[in-house]
């Protein structure tokens, strides 16, 4: 059997086109490595018509945030007959929508932090009332963006104007939750797994955009369990209660987004033991500080083999699908 021509879709028209990059120009040297036939397609419009000419097997969707997650490019893929990797249409539309995914967690049981919702239209002196109601100190996000970008810590009321100005670049909504102190832990999904759970320790006072890409003196520990009692106050460490209960935690995100193929799933750890969800990614970075790779290395799947992986369940769900419609 011939090796499957790859498309690499990298680059996009979203501010994380940067990181884009990165990830897919590690992505296809890594399928080069695994045996595939690899090309990188930049992305820099909604088209992406280089895909008609050059007629790929399947597509490895290495692009974030608009366009990339939000399963417009997964739509115009499924147009073109093309198999891509990671979550269809319908489950990457939500997991990039910060409030969907909150009422789907919500919905579902799980534990997510509190949150109010404001939008652009309100009036300052409102916001400030509906957040001293709420309490603070708070989170500010974008109801719709990746890689922490727009997001804010405020602890005093001066600051709330700046931190929404900031985070309205970026929509018509905004997110305000509780902020929790707490340990920052990150699990990564591959195939409707769980892999070792990783523990992040940002440089920054959370896990920005800095703090992920540009800050080298941020953390990535994988985590190990420990019988101690103080294990949720110890950093790299974690009861073996708490490190199994972070990854079905993390499953269970996954599967409520209805995610297929894999997703990286964010989560807090409070000082009492409790975890919050906050997050499911369902393209997660692939570049030299990526977590699901990092995840996946420590199960003992190096970089190519997981990237092999990742192809091998699109063309398999490219089957489940096909085989459903003719039945």
């Amino acid at each position: 059997m011939r090796p499957k021509n790859v498309a690499v879709l990298m680059g996009g028209i979203s501010q994380e086109r940067e990181i884009s990059l990165r990830s897919g120009t590690a992505v296809a040297k890594a399928l080069e490595a695994a045996g595939f036939h690899a090309f990188c397609v930049d992305v820099k419009d909604k088209k992406i018509e280089e895909l008609d000419t050059r007629e790929p097997d399947v597509a490895f969707i290495a692009l974030h945030g608009y366009f990339g997650e939000d399963g417009s490019v997964q739509q115009l893929l499924e147009s073109k007959g093309i198999p891509y990797t990671g979550s269809g249409v319908k489950a990457s539309r939500i997991a990039m929508d910060k409030l969907a995914t909150k009422r789907c967690f919500i919905e579902a049981g799980l534990e997510t932090p509190e949150y109010i919702t404001v939008t652009r239209s309100q009036e300052l002196i409102e916001i400030q009332h509906e957040v001293r109601r709420f309490g603070l100190p708070v989170i500010l996000k974008p109801q719709k963006n990746g890689s922490s970008i727009g997001i804010s810590v405020v602890k005093d009321m001066k600051n709330l104007a700046g931190g929404l100005e900031k985070a309205f670049e970026f929509g018509y909504e905004v997110l305000i939750e509780r902020y929790i102190k707490s340990r920052e832990l990150t699990v990564g999904i591959l195939d409707n797994t769980a892999l070792p759970v990783v523990e992040i320790k940002p440089a920054a006072e959370f896990f920005n955009y800095d703090a992920k890409y540009r800050d080298t003196r941020t953390e990535y520990l994988i985590a190990e369990t420990a019988s101690r009692k103080d294990s949720v106050h110890t950093t790299g460490f974690l009861s073996s209660f708490l490190y199994n209960y972070a990854q079905k935690l993390a499953l269970n995100a996954h599967k409520v987004l209805g995610c297929r193929g894999m997703s990286r799933v964010d989560m807090l750890l409070d000082n009492n033991g409790n975890l919050f969800l906050l997050e499911v990614n369902t393209i997660p970075g692939f570049t030299e500080k990526s977590l699901l790779p990092k995840a996946a290395q420590a199960a003992g799947i190096p970089f190519p083999s997981l990237c092999k992986k990742i192809i091998d369940l699109a063309l398999e769900n490219t089957c489940i699908h096909v085989n459903e419609r003719y039945k």
